[in-house]
């Protein structure tokens, strides 16, 4: 079945029509940068145009940069704090007219790579990472969901969240070396060791492009691999997602 994707970031927007059972994506990626607001209704309008430049009627699967419950964001993570409460489904739903499958950004990515790339078969508490204006991250069980595992949002120092300090939007911000924020992605990488105690960790993300950059400076016990499918496994999480709730009724099986 071909659905479309689309992955939403701090910095971009971007969609594809994905084969929702094979992983496979059939068109080129289209992007639109994510307007500089970061409002509910200003980026529902965005997806909009995604959704008429592929001409699309169907469901649509779409990742989301925060916590999505039962399609409501309950935080606003790098977004507008208006979007807290906000139920995205209906949302975007509305604004397209097509029904909307929305979940975490991480979860979808996660997907993706369980399914088709580097954490295809593998068992016990596997971790993805997404390293974009935030810190992402899905968490798996012997290849099931569990959602909105957001160890991005963890305090830091004066930080309210570890990722202001080590997502890549920082090292951006302070125009730091790969050297300098690769110690603190590794510093990031070793609480969420202490915290969960993974059996694999695997950086996706737009960051993950530039593995050979940073990945000397990754030091922890836990086995820490780069995402086959890079910066796609968003959207092609996100159809896979889609397809998933439409014939099971919900997203963690």
């Amino acid at each position: 079945m071909d659905i479309l994707g689309i992955d939403i970031g701090g910095s971009g927007i971007k969609g594809a029509l994905v084969n929702a059972e094979t992983g496979e994506m059939l068109t080129e990626r289209f992007r639109i940068p994510t307007p500089k607001s970061r409002k509910p209704d200003e980026m529902a309008q965005v997806v909009a145009q995604i959704v008429e430049h592929f001409n699309y009627k169907g469901p649509v699967g779409c990742g989301f940069p925060s916590i999505v419950k039962n399609g409501v964001c309950l935080s606003p993570g790098n977004l507008h704090p208006s979007w807290v409460g906000v139920n995205v489904d209906e949302l975007f739903t509305e604004v397209t007219g097509q029904e909307f499958t929305v979940l975490n950004d991480a979860d979808a990515a996660g997907y993706a790579s369980m399914n088709y790339g580097a954490g295809k078969g593998k068992d016990g508490l596997v971790i993805m990472i997404t390293i974009g204006t935030g810190l992402g991250s899905g968490a798996f069980f012997n290849g099931v969901l569990l959602p909105n595992f957001e160890l991005g949002q963890i305090p830091y120092k004066k930080y309210k969240k570890i990722e202001k300090w080590a997502a890549a939007s920082a090292k951006e911000r302070e125009d730091l070396s790969y050297k300098k924020w690769g110690k603190r992605f590794n510093k990031f990488l070793k609480l969420v060791e202490l915290i969960v105690s993974p059996d694999l960790i695997i950086i996706g993300g737009g960051t993950s492009k530039d593995w050979e950059e940073f990945s000397h400076h990754i030091d922890i016990e836990t086995h820490v691999i780069k995402a086959e499918l890079m910066n796609h496994a968003g959207i092609i999480g996100a159809a896979v997602a889609c397809l998933r709730e439409q014939h099971h009724g919900h997203l963690s099986s």
